[in-house]
C-alpha cells in the first residue's frame, strides 16, 4: 500500500466569498417540494436527488475542489435555504459561506467505488436542514492521490433531475478549466430569485391563477374512478409491487413512431399508457398527474433550479384506433403543459375548498413521470457506442404503501434501452396486470413504429 492510500479520511471546505446573495419570496418549485418533504416528514430523504459517479482517468484534488467552488458560485439555487417568516416561505441566498466535502482516500478503484456507495447512502438517507443548511453534499474518493469517484447529493428544494443534469454538465466544463464566469456570460439563464419575482409579477400571478382554475375545473369533471376499488377499506399495512420493464426494442421503436406519427415521442408513450390504463380499468376516459419539466425557454433549459411540477392530463374518451389515441392526446398534452407551473400550498386550499363543500374530486391518483432529458443534446460528447443489453421484466422489491397513489411509473433513459418503472397498489393490480400493462405499452409503440 502506498502512501496516499494510508492517508486518513478527512473533510475538506469549499469557500465562498462574495457571490450572488438576497432574499426574497420561495419559487413555485421550492414550494411544492417543501410542502412534499414537511408531509413526508422522516421519510423526506426519498426526495433526495443523488448522483456516485466515477472519474477517469481521475483529477487532482486541487481541480475537483476548485471546480466545485465555481459551481457554487455559477448556480444561486445551491446557496440557497429556505426559511418560514411570519407564515411565509422565504429563500435566502447566501454571498458568502463554507460546505464541507468528505475526502476519502482508498488504495484500488474497487474500495474507491465500494466507498463512494456507502457515502452515497449516508448522505443520500439523510434529511438536509432547510433552514440552516446548503443544499448540497459532497464527497470525493482518492486512489493514488487523484479523484476517481465523485459522490453528489442535492434537496430537491435546490434542483430537479433536469436542473442536476445541468450541474453535472457545467461541473464537467469546470473541471476542465473554465470559470463560473465565463459560463455565466456565455449563456443566460434564470436563478431563484429572478424566478420568484417573474411569478409574482401580474403575469406570473395570472399564470398561476389559470392553472389552479384548469386543476379545479378538470378535478370537478374527470373520472371518479380509473381502475376497479375492491370492496371494503384496503390492508393500510399491504406493499406496493415495483416493476421494472427494460426494453431495447421500444428504445429502438419510439423515434420511429414519432416520426410516422408526426409527434413527439413522449406524446406516444403517453399515449400508450392511456390506452393500457383504459384497458386495465375497462373505461374510456383517462386522468393522469404528468410530471412536467417546466422548462420551456432557453433561461429555464440552463437553470439549476427545481421547476419541475405535476400538469394535469385528462383524456375525455380513447380512440378505438391507437393512431387516433395519439393525435386525441396532443390537445389535452398541451393544456397539461400549459398549466402545470402554480402556487401549490394555494392549489392544495382550492381543492380542500372544493372537499369541504362535498364535492368528488377525480381520481388523479395515477402518476406518469417521463424522466428523459429532452435537452440531451446540450449535453457535451457525442453518443457513443451502444451497448447491447437484453430485454428484461422483473419484480425487484417492494414499498410502503403510498398515500394518494394507485399508480406511478416513470420513464427512464437507460444504456441501449428505455426502462419503463412501475410502482402499484396492491389492492388495485395484481402483478400480472402490472405485466400487462408494461408489455402492453411496449407492443403499442413497437406496432406504431412499422
Amino acid at each position: 500500500m502506498d502512501a496516499s492510500s494510508e492517508r486518513l479520511d478527512r473533510t475538506a471546505e469549499l469557500t465562498v466569498r462574495s457571490a450572488r446573495g438576497g432574499r426574497g419570496p420561495a419559487t413555485w418549485g421550492q414550494r411544492a417540494i417543501h410542502t412534499a418533504l414537511v408531509k413526508l416528514g422522516p421519510d423526506a430523504p426519498r426526495y433526495n436527488l443523488r448522483l456516485s459517479a466515477p472519474v477517469e482517468p481521475g483529477l487532482p484534488l486541487e481541480t475537483a475542489l476548485r471546480a466545485f467552488t465555481e459551481l457554487l458560485h455559477l448556480h444561486d439555487a445551491l446557496r440557497t435555504r429556505l426559511v418560514e417568516r411570519d407564515g411565509e416561505l422565504v429563500q435566502e441566498v447566501d454571498a458568502d459561506g463554507a460546505l464541507p466535502v468528505a475526502v476519502l482516500h482508498r488504495s484500488s478503484a474497487e474500495r474507491a467505488a465500494g466507498a463512494a456507495a456507502e457515502l452515497l447512502a449516508e448522505f443520500a438517507d439523510r434529511p438536509f436542514d432547510l433552514p440552516r443548511e446548503w443544499p448540497v453534499r459532497l464527497g470525493l474518493v482518492l486512489v493514488d492521490g487523484l479523484v476517481r469517484q465523485t459522490v453528489l447529493v442535492l434537496s430537491h428544494t435546490a434542483s430537479d433531475g433536469w436542473g442536476m443534469r445541468r450541474a453535472v454538465r457545467d461541473l464537467t466544463l469546470l473541471a476542465a478549466g473554465r470559470s463560473a464566469d465565463e459560463l455565466r456570460t456565455e449563456r443566460d439563464f434564470t436563478q431563484p430569485l429572478e424566478e420568484a419575482a417573474e411569478q409574482d409579477s401580474p403575469r406570473g400571478r395570472r399564470r398561476d391563477a389559470a392553472a389552479r382554475r384548469y386543476w379545479r375545473d378538470k378535478l370537478s369533471s374527470g373520472p371518479r374512478t380509473q381502475l376497479p376499488r375492491p370492496d371494503g377499506e384496503p390492508d393500510p399495512e399491504r406493499r406496493f409491487p415495483f416493476a421494472v420493464l427494460r426494453s431495447p426494442e421500444l428504445a429502438s421503436a419510439l423515434p420511429r413512431a414519432a416520426a410516422r406519427l408526426r409527434t413527439s415521442d413522449a406524446t406516444v408513450l403517453l399515449a400508450a399508457a392511456a390506452t393500457e390504463l383504459g384497458r386495465l380499468g375497462g373505461q374510456r376516459e383517462v386522468l393522469f398527474q404528468v410530471v412536467v419539466g417546466n422548462r420551456f425557454t432557453a433561461q429555464s433549459a440552463e437553470a439549476v433550479t427545481t421547476l419541475a411540477q405535476e400538469g394535469l392530463f385528462h383524456l375525455p374518451e380513447l380512440a378505438g384506433e391507437f393512431d387516433e389515441t395519439v393525435r386525441r392526446c396532443q390537445g389535452p398534452a398541451l393544456s397539461a403543459y400549459r398549466h402545470s407551473g402554480y402556487h401549490k400550498p394555494q392549489l392544495d386550499a382550492d381543492l380542500e375548498e372544493l372537499r369541504s363543500a362535498d364535492a368528488e374530486l377525480a381520481d388523479h391518483s395515477v402518476i406518469w413521470n417521463d424522466t428523459r432529458d429532452p435537452l440531451a443534446a446540450l449535453m457535451p460528447g457525442g453518443v457513443g457506442e451502444v451497448p447491447l443489453v437484453e430485454r428484461e421484466l422483473s419484480f425487484p422489491d417492494t414499498f410502503p404503501a403510498r398515500p394518494g397513489v394507485s399508480v406511478a411509473v416513470d420513464v427512464v433513459a437507460a444504456p441501449g434501452a428505455i426502462e419503463l418503472l412501475m410502482v402499484a397498489d396492491s389492492a388495485l393490480l395484481e402483478r400480472a396486470q402490472m405485466a400487462q400493462f408494461l408489455c402492453g405499452v411496449e407492443q403499442l409503440v413497437l406496432e406504431a413504429a412499422e
